[in-house]
């Protein structure tokens, strides 16, 4: 994901090592009103036990190091990875009957620590309230650089609608390591990871998740 906190780490990255630094498991919600039109998802992120160190350390927070934090100190970090850059897509990629959707920046974030991982939410507001009543929605989370990886291990629902689907369309990683692999063989080992770009291979290691709402 390219929050402030991760380019920070980008920095000490060189391309041919670009494979994942973070680890997050995902969780999405999908938000629906009474008349089945989609309103919202709702993004869960829990952060790889190490990254949550970073950046608790970062923040001078946990002095103690019992990767517990206090209702004070969760508060102090709430919004942390609600920073994005301009341009910055979130790293979710939502389709509707294949069809691009618009999704509006983060709001109502929250954060808890949970046996010494960072746990946030927030809510993305779905352009124009399509329909989702009878329509297959697609929820992919990546990020196309990899250098964070994305694991939809989490709760995946629809909140507000029932009679609906949910598939979980796993990668094939035996072929996504070959795109990274022939991506990275392409850059000399001394190219610098910022001049260069890390290469687009993260949807190869995305799972897509499909959301399929009967007609009403």
């Amino acid at each position: 994901m390219r929050t402030l906190a991760a380019i920070a780490l980008i920095c000490t990255a060189t391309a041919p090592q670009a494979h994942p630094h973070i680890f997050i498991d995902a969780g999405l919600t999908t938000i629906v009103d009474k008349d089945g039109a989609l309103q919202a998802i709702k993004v869960t992120w829990a952060y790889d036990a190490f990254y949550s160190l970073l950046i608790t350390e970062d923040y001078g927070l946990d002095p103690d190091g019992n990767a517990v934090l206090t209702k004070e100190e969760e508060a102090q970090l709430r919004g942390f990875d609600m920073q994005w850059i301009e341009g910055y897509n979130g790293d979710l990629v939502a389709r509707l009957d294949g069809a691009p959707l618009e999704l509006s920046g983060p709001r109502d974030a929250t954060l808890v620590m949970r046996e010494g991982r960072l746990v946030t939410t927030h809510v993305r507001d779905v352009a124009g309230t399509p329909m989702l009543a009878g329509h297959t929605l697609s929820l992919k989370p990546y990020d196309a650089t990899y250098y964070t990886s994305y694991d939809v291990t989490l709760n995946v629902k629809v909140e507000g609608m029932e009679g609906c689907t949910i598939a979980r369309n796993l990668p094939d990683l035996d072929a996504g390591m070959k795109t990274l692999q022939g991506a990275l063989s392409k850059l000399g080992r001394d190219q610098d990871a910022i001049e260069e770009g890390f290469p687009e291979v993260g949807e190869a290691f995305a799972t897509d998740v499909e959301i399929t709402c009967a007609p009403r």
